[in-house]
């Protein structure tokens, strides 16, 4: 399983604000499988979905 990248958010957001948590729960609530991720990389704050891999025996 791989995940696909809906939005991100810079780490550094005002005290007390949550928008990645947001943004994941109105897509909850959509009926998609949100979460938040933290990428150390980037210091972001990532909305994922779980994505199926293509398999490799499909014609």
């Amino acid at each position: 399983m791989t995940r696909m990248v809906l939005e991100r958010f810079p780490a550094g957001g005002p005290h007390g604000s949550w928008p990645a948590e947001q943004f994941a729960q109105a897509r909850r609530e959509e009926g998609l499988a949100a979460e938040v991720v933290m990428d150390l990389t980037s210091d972001a704050f990532l909305v994922v979905v779980p994505q199926p891999r293509p398999s490799a025996t499909a014609s």
